[in-house]
């Protein structure tokens, strides 16, 4: 049997001339995913509380040859949320829900309103985002990608992280089960659980003792970058992720896989 392999130039083309919508993009991770989606050809969307850095953002992204549209969203408040996806242009064809905070605490000495700041923006925001933005593909008759950006901590646990640990397994299961009730609509939803990634946000902490002996536990014995997540977010935001709804893909360097 003759089999004709195809390999494209450019693996994620098809993803030029669409548009997505990437939550939490003032920086960090969300900025490098706006980045590296709008040099692929895509109008992005940034979205994000701080419109200042929104428009600093865009304004990189234009210079280097993109197109980006900053909309102001804080994923607690639905009625912002239905306003930065009406907002969208065009019709919506990505949504990357990356969003979230942090915060570490002993479990017993919590706060409750800390605690409700993780799941509402981690999980809560999640749903009503993904939500909102399934339905503006539905209403544009396309068929879309919505990749939440989850956590190897909703695979296994960590001491002082109660609340971001619960949020994210959460949003793992939310995340199979619009899967199963969005299929029928075209509209896959798929998990990126990135492990302990270097950016500003993280590398104090990286840094410190605690950090080095983190670091130490992971197999590969180094710390994930940005662009380690590249490859599987674009497979999951293009064609070439056609079949895959409901995964979750785990790029930690063999964090969670490791012995305890």
């Amino acid at each position: 049997m003759n089999v004709s392999w195809k390999i494209a130039e450019f693996p994620f083309a098809d993803l030029s001339g669409k548009t997505a919508l990437v939550t939490g993009a003032s920086s960090g991770l969300g900025l490098h995913f706006a980045r590296l989606l709008a040099a692929h050809g895509m109008t992005v969307v940034l979205a994000a509380r701080r419109i200042d850095a929104l428009d600093e953002a865009c304004g990189r992204i234009a210079k280097d040859g993109g197109k980006a549209v900053p909309v102001k969203l804080d994923v607690t408040e639905k009625a912002s949320i239905e306003a930065a996806i009406a907002a969208v242009p065009n019709r919506l064809d990505l949504l990357v829900n990356n969003a979230g905070v942090g915060g570490a605490s002993p479990s017993m000495d919590l706060e409750e309103e800390d605690w409700d700041a993780a799941i509402s923006t981690n999980l809560k925001g999640v749903f009503l985002t993904a939500q909102a933005g399934a339905r503006r593909m539905k209403s544009d008759g396309n068929e879309g990608s919505i990749v939440n950006i989850c956590s190897i901590l909703a695979l296994r646990g960590y001491a002082g992280l109660s609340a971001y640990a619960a949020s994210k397994s959460g949003v793992l299961q939310l995340t199979r089960v619009l899967a199963l009730e969005w299929a029928r609509f075209g509209i896959r939803v798929n998990a990126l659980c990135p492990g302990f990634i270097e950016t500003d946000i993280t590398r104090g902490f990286l840094a410190s003792a605690a950090g080095r002996a983190l670091v130490s536990r992971i197999p590969q014995r180094r710390l994930g970058v940005p662009e380690d997540l590249d490859i599987p977010l674009l497979m999951l935001a293009s064609s070439r992720g056609a079949y895959m709804t409901g995964a979750s893909i785990v790029v930690d360097g063999g964090h969670v896989v490791s012995s305890l």
